[in-house]
Parts: structure tokens; C-alpha cells; sequence
């Protein structure tokens, strides 16, 4: 039956390209609420990280018949030790840095202008020349060791929040151990997410924490061999630097290879280039990188972007956190979307498959119709609605719906 009135408006909500533009708007005006909250946000969340990290320390404690107040105690311990420890080593790389570079300031200034004068031999001149040598300008290093002051400042700030996020926390962890028992049945799937995403963040940190050693180590003493100044300061340098994925290994390779080349010439900074391509290339890129895909299973593009992304957001934290940070977007915003497999399979998780978009895609065999599809849809949120009733609703439920459908012009 055929007909030339126009198509029939039915109530179907909003359409696809109206609900991407409120989603996309929605999502600047919070992104844009935690970028002026960064001074906060950052802070707040290292010492939720560091939280989930050393939590797991109360249940054995218990278990061995601790009391609870010591259980608590020992984990706020933990996390303030994790916490003195980066301080720590930060503290003392940036105040060594930044003597280091005072000492070196003839030496640099000299290798700036020899520079300079190379680039101009070989008719490289105007920015690029000047944006070259100005990575040798005492005051452009001095103004890392501030950017590493401010890491150190967000960090103290995090001795607080860890405080009073700690002892809040384990004093409701008890309560919280019980809500597989309690909402098991009718919150499972939460409940299930939450503790998977929490499982991640602490074998990724682990993963991060031992490859970063093993680097620092190893980098440390190789620098000590070839005469580089203040290779412990290089060491822990390569281990910070190994929690930033993907771009961590030029972080940590530009600073030694620029000091290697002011008090030794080109030969000793090749050589240190020479040092971290075996090294970190073998340990970060090509054997860490297997170990974190296992664990969080994220994209290489989607880890490298979410650098980039969340040190806008909440400044230079963001680099260490990211992982952690775009892990939790996706539990929060795709993985409670039956329909969004096929986003967190573009995203790095291999389990998510196209199971649930086919209950949608679905259509009758050779007939791809959009009245068909539309009715298996509807059948099958039927079905889905009717569960707890049984399957025998659901099937009268799809069965309606797809009459319904067939009646429509």
C-alpha cells in the first residue's frame, strides 16, 4: 500500500545528531569546570589513587585479627610513606637540578652560542635556530626545576586529602566490603566495575613503579660510568617519567643528553642517547607496554592522547595520572552502555565484543528492512524489560511489538 502523505512523527526522543551536540556541549562545560578546579582536582585525585593503592593492606590485617583502628592506621601510614617518598625524590632532583645548572651556566651559555653558530653554517637561521639554541638558556632549564617545584607542591597539597580521604575510607571500608552481599543481586554489575577499576589502577601503578626502578637503576649507573654529573638526579628523573606513557622515555633521555653534551661534547651525549635507546627502548616501549595493555587494555593512541589531554586539564599531575583518569571515563560512560561495545573495543578492551550491538542491528534474514529492524529492536527491549517476569513475557512482549510495527503505514 503505497501513499503520498508524508512520513508519520512518531515520538522517538531526540535525534542522533542533537544528542551528540548536548553530549559534546555538556562535556566542555564540565571539562572546562575541572580545568578551573585543577588547583584542587589534582591533589584530590593523587591521593584517591594513592588510596586505592594501598587499601588492600586492611583486609589481611584484619584477617590476621588486627583491631580496626590499626588497620587504619597502617594504611594512612602507607599512603603518607608513598607520598613522603615521590616528595622526597622530587625535592631533591629539583634543588639538585637547579645547582647544577647554576654551576654549568658559562658552559651552557657557550654551548648555546657554538650551537647557534653551527645551525647558522648550515643555513638553518630565524626561529628554528633560536628555538634550538634556547634549550641550552640557563634561565629556559632553571624554569623546569620551577615546573617541578609546582609537581612538588601538588603533591604536599596531597598530604591532606590523603588525611582525611584515609581515615574516611577505611572507616567505611567494612561497611563498603558488604555491598556484594547486600546489593549483590540487583547492583552486581557496579559493584563488579568498581572493583575491577580499582584492581587496574593498583596493577598498573605496580607494573609502572617496578619497570620505572628497574630503568632508573640501570640508567643511573650507566651515566656514572660515562662521567654524566649528577646521575642519581638523572635516575630518578627516568623513573618519574616512566609513569607518563608512550612520551615518558623522551622526558627523561633530553635533560642527561643536554648536560652530557655541555661537559662532554657530542661524543659523551651520544653516547648517553646510545644508553637509554638500548635501555628504555627495549624496557618501555617494548616489553612495558605488553604488561600495561594486559592490565588496562588501552590503545596506544588513546594512552598517548589522554597525556596530552589530561595535563591540560589538571596540569603536570595529569601526565601521571592519565591512565588512571581515562580508565575511570570509561567505567563511568561506556562500560554501563549495553550499546557502546564497539567504542570500548576502539578504546583497547579486547572483551568487549559486538554481542550487544547485535541485539539492536538485528533484522530478519534477507529482508534488512527498516521496518524489520525497527521491530527486532522493539522485541527485544521487550524481552530485556520483561526478564524478571520470565522468558515467556518477554517472548509476548517482543511478539506485540512486532505486530505493533507491521501495523504501522
Amino acid at each position: 500500500m503505497s501513499s503520498t502523505a508524508g512520513p508519520v512523527p512518531t515520538s522517538q526522543g531526540l535525534g542522533p545528531s542533537t544528542k551528540m551536540l548536548l553530549t559534546l556541549a555538556s562535556s566542555v562545560i564540565v571539562l572546562a569546570g575541572l580545568h578551573v578546579a585543577a588547583g584542587i582536582l589534582g591533589p584530590l585525585l593523587l591521593a584517591a589513587v594513592i588510596v586505592i593503592i594501598v587499601m588492600p593492606l586492611r583486609a589481611p590485617l584484619e584477617a590476621r585479627g588486627w583491631p580496626g583502628w590499626a588497620a587504619t592506621t597502617t594504611v594512612i601510614v602507607a599512603a603518607y610513606l608513598i607520598l613522603a617518598a615521590l616528595l622526597a625524590m622530587l625535592v631533591y632532583a629539583g634543588v639538585r637540578f637547579g645547582v647544577l645548572v647554576s654551576d654549568y651556566v658559562p658552559e651552557l651559555e657557550q654551548t648555546a652560542n657554538q650551537l647557534g653558530d653551527l645551525l647558522n653554517q648550515f643555513g638553518v637561521e630565524g626561529d628554528i635556530g633560536e628555538t634550538v639554541s634556547s634549550f641550552f638558556d640557563p634561565s629556559r632549564l632553571l624554569s623546569l626545576a620551577g615546573s617541578v617545584s609546582g609537581i612538588v607542591m601538588s603533591i604536599a597539597s596531597a598530604f591532606f586529602f590523603v588525611l582525611g580521604y584515609a581515615i574516611f575510607m577505611a572507616a567505611d571500608a567494612a561497611r563498603y566490603g558488604r555491598a556484594g552481599e547486600r546489593f549483590g543481586t540487583t547492583h552486581g554489575p557496579v559493584i563488579a566495575r568498581a572493583t575491577a577499576y580499582n584492581t587496574g589502577v593498583r596493577r598498573y601503578f605496580v607494573v609502572n613503579a617496578s619497570f620505572g626502578a628497574i630503568v632508573a637503576i640501570i640508567d643511573g649507573f650507566a651515566l656514572w660510568a660515562l662521567g654524566v654529573p649528577a646521575p642519581v638526579v638523572w635516575g630518578i628523573l627516568a623513573f618519574v617519567t616512566n609513569f607518563v606513557p608512550n612520551i615518558g622515555f623522551i622526558l627523561g633521555l633530553v635533560p642527561p643528553a643536554v648536560m652530557a653534551l655541555v661537559v662532554g661534547g657530542w661524543q659523551l651525549a651520544l653516547a648517553v642517547v646510545a644508553v637509554y635507546c638500548v635501555v628504555n627502548v627495549v624496557l618501555q616501549v617494548l616489553v612495558q607496554p605488553k604488561f600495561v595493555a594486559d592490565t588496562v587494555s588501552l590503545s596506544l593512541t588513546l594512552s598517548f592522547m589522554s597525556v596530552v589531554f589530561w595535563t591540560f586539564i589538571i596540569g603536570p599531575l595529569g601526565a601521571i595520572l592519565a591512565i588512571p583518569l581515562t580508565l575511570l571515563v570509561r567505567t563511568l560512560v561506556l562500560e554501563p552502555d549495553p550499546k557502546a561495545g564497539w567504542l570500548r573495543w576502539l578504546s583497547g578492551d579486547t572483551e568487549a565484543g559486538p554481542a550487544d550491538d547485535a541485539v539492536v542491528l538485528e533484522g530478519a534474514p534477507g529482508q534488512p528492512g527498516a521496518g524489520a529492524g525497527a521491530s527486532t529492536a522493539e522485541g527485544a527491549a521487550g524481552a530485556e524489560g520483561a526478564g524478571g517476569a520470565g522468558t515467556e513475557a518477554g517472548t509476548e512482549a517482543g511478539t506485540e511489538a512486532e505486530e505493533s510495527s507491521a501495523a504501522r503505514p
